[in-house]
């Protein structure tokens, strides 16, 4: 008997013992989850009975140098559905599909759908949205978006480019300086029971979106435009591939205009501008997209033709190798080993000195100053003026130069180097190239982006750009911008010439590859005043029909660009002893 009650006392003091720890571990655990899990719990319960919708931020705005807005926003909204607080499915149905111009069946499918939230059409502009915002319909929502808007629809479309659908960018600018110009979204949160139906007379949660900051560009919408109608024109008087023209301060690198015709609408970026060319694949409908959207003047190469004597004669002054006054024969061409390369003059030159040869842009007068130059002199100064890399222009995509190896390169290979063939260069790299030849030797980075600022105008950020000074000497460059300016007063370039002002410059007209293709790249690149520049032009005209020399063609294109932009930007005529004499 006794043995039962002690084990029975034992028994009982067991299960007391048992319980008391599972208490205690029950009370403690509800005290940890109670105070210290307790803003998880709370999270966890919130997101339940909380539904949040995303606010759009506004995209930052792209100016152009002056202040004008070249990329903006128009407010739209995005509509949706949630198909827990759908009280009338049909209803719904005919109303967006309706409104919306969608068919029934695909609203059906989405107001159906047992989802947190179905998208039925974004970019829906506000008096459309207003129609169905009025309606009042249970579990359609109209949410506040913005949409990418370009009011100049085609201007400088391959510099600024363009974004998607979630608004983000994809080419251009857009793209570059997408961490700037994205901004943060926002949200609303209202309060839904246990079904998920809004809880009326609640109020909602809101936080605000955060827009984008805002890039000021180097661009000039007035002179874009100009340059843009001038290409437009050339393109279609010469029925040519493309034109580009390139407008760039050579002392700091800030380009002020860009076009490569034909451009596109930024409005309608998907929409081909070649609408006579059918596409059996979607793929070879991209491939044709992307080559829209790309800028001849960053993301290609060509062989630069006569306007690469600029960088030739360059290396030779530098060298010492050279003077204006040094005597040279051209009877028509030269014999390099086992080629005869000719002149573009078939009868020669006759004899001249360097400041004849480089007016009258003589092949076989640069073939002997390469030669001076040597192979290794040409490649150092390649590395030297920038052409064997990226100029780290603020824009994607950008290409670099295609040449030889330089163990692979032998009298013939130099020889036709000299006159810029056989390689192959993107007009930026030269456009570059060129500007410090003509600014004192300063080797800058061209660039689109000036600063950033915020939603009130205030500069936050001003950008910089690597510069590297000293590159070549100011006796090389005065001597230069004397020989280019000479070369449009009395030599090739006469038709770039203008009447009281110094313009410099040289032709150029490139044999495309192929070269039984018979198709060619005329170009000018000129620049002034000539004797302190502000101003550089390239005009490329790729594929002329007709005459296609680019001293006929694109030197006069050149001269009625600067007959306008200069005076725009101040820069004034100079006196002449003729005017002098009439007043």
């Amino acid at each position: 008997m006794d043995n039962t009650n002690r084990q029975n006392r034992v028994r009982i003091f067991i299960m007391t013992l048992v319980i008391t720890i599972t208490a205690i571990g029950l009370t403690g655990r509800l005290a940890y989850l109670m105070i210290f899990d307790s803003g998880y719990y709370t999270d966890r319960a919130t997101s339940l009975h909380e539904r949040e919708r995303s606010i759009k931020a506004p995209r930052g705005i792209i100016y152009d140098r002056n202040g004008v807005v070249i990329a903006g926003n128009k407010p739209v909204c995005t509509i949706s559905v949630i198909h827990s607080q759908i009280t009338e499915s049909e209803k719904v149905i005919t109303a967006l599909s309706d409104i919306l111009e969608i068919d029934a069946d695909i609203v059906a499918d989405k107001v159906n759908k047992v989802s947190v939230r179905e998208k039925i059409k974004s970019n829906v502009d506000k008096e459309t949205a207003d129609k169905i915002r009025e309606l009042d319909l249970d579990g359609v929502m109209v949410d506040e978006d913005y949409k990418r808007y370009y009011p100049y629809d085609t201007l400088a479309s391959k510099v600024i480019g363009f974004t998607g659908a979630d608004n983000q960018g994809i080419v251009g600018m857009e793209v570059q300086y997408e961490e700037y110009l994205m901004g943060e979204e926002g949200s609303i949160n209202t309060l839904t029971d246990a079904r998920g139906i809004e809880i009326e007379n609640v109020a909602e949660r809101r936080v605000e979106p955060v827009a984008g900051l805002n890039v000021v560009s180097t661009i000039d919408v007035n002179i874009q435009q100009y340059a843009e109608q001038l290409a437009l024109k050339v393109l279609e008087e010469k029925n040519a591939n493309r034109v580009c023209i390139l407008v760039m301060n050579p002392q700091n690198g800030e380009i002020l205009a860009l076009t490569d015709v034909p451009e596109y609408n930024l409005n309608d970026p998907f929409t081909l501008t070649d609408t006579e060319t059918e596409y059996a694949t979607e793929e070879e409908k991209q491939d044709a997209l992307n080559k829209m959207w790309r800028n001849f003047c960053i993301n290609d190469t060509y062989e630069p033709g006569s306007t690469f004597k600029i960088i030739t004669s360059t290396m030779a002054f530098e060298e010492g190798v050279l003077s204006v006054d040094d005597t040279f024969y051209c009877p028509g061409y030269k014999v390099v080993e086992d080629r005869k390369i000719k002149c573009h003059k078939v009868i020669g030159h006759g004899s001249e000195t360097f400041r004849d040869g480089i007016m009258n842009s003589c092949n076989p007068v640069f073939m002997e100053v390469g030669a001076r130059v040597g192979v290794d002199g040409f490649y150092n100064y390649f590395d030297i003026l920038g052409l064997n890399s990226k100029t780290g222009i603020d824009l994607p995509g950008e290409a670099t130069s295609i040449t030889h190896k330089k163990e692979n390169v032998g009298p013939v290979e130099l020889a036709t180097m000299t006159f810029g063939q056989s390689f192959q260069i993107t007009p930026i790299q030269l456009a570059r190239a060129v500007s410090c030849v003509i600014n004192g030797g300063t080797l800058v980075t061209p660039h689109v982006g000036k600063y950033i600022t915020d939603e009130n105008n205030n500069i936050v950020k001003i950008l910089e750009y690597d510069t590297i000074e000293g590159v070549i000497s100011k006796e090389t460059s005065d001597t230069m911008k004397e020989l280019l300016e000479a070369v449009v007063s009395e030599g090739t370039g006469k038709n770039a010439k203008i009447e009281g002002y110094r313009i410099g410059g040289k032709t150029a007209t490139s044999e495309k590859l192929p070269r039984s293709s018979n198709k060619y790249i005329s170009s000018f690149i000129g620049f002034a005043p000539a004797d302190n520049p502000s101003v550089l032009a390239l005009i490329l005209i790729d594929e002329p029909e007709g005459i296609y020399y680019g001293g006929t063609i694109a030197a006069p294109v050149c001269r009625e660009l600067f007959e306008t932009v200069l005076p725009y930007l101040g820069i004034e005529k100079e006196e002449t002893e003729t005017e002098e004499t009439e007043e």
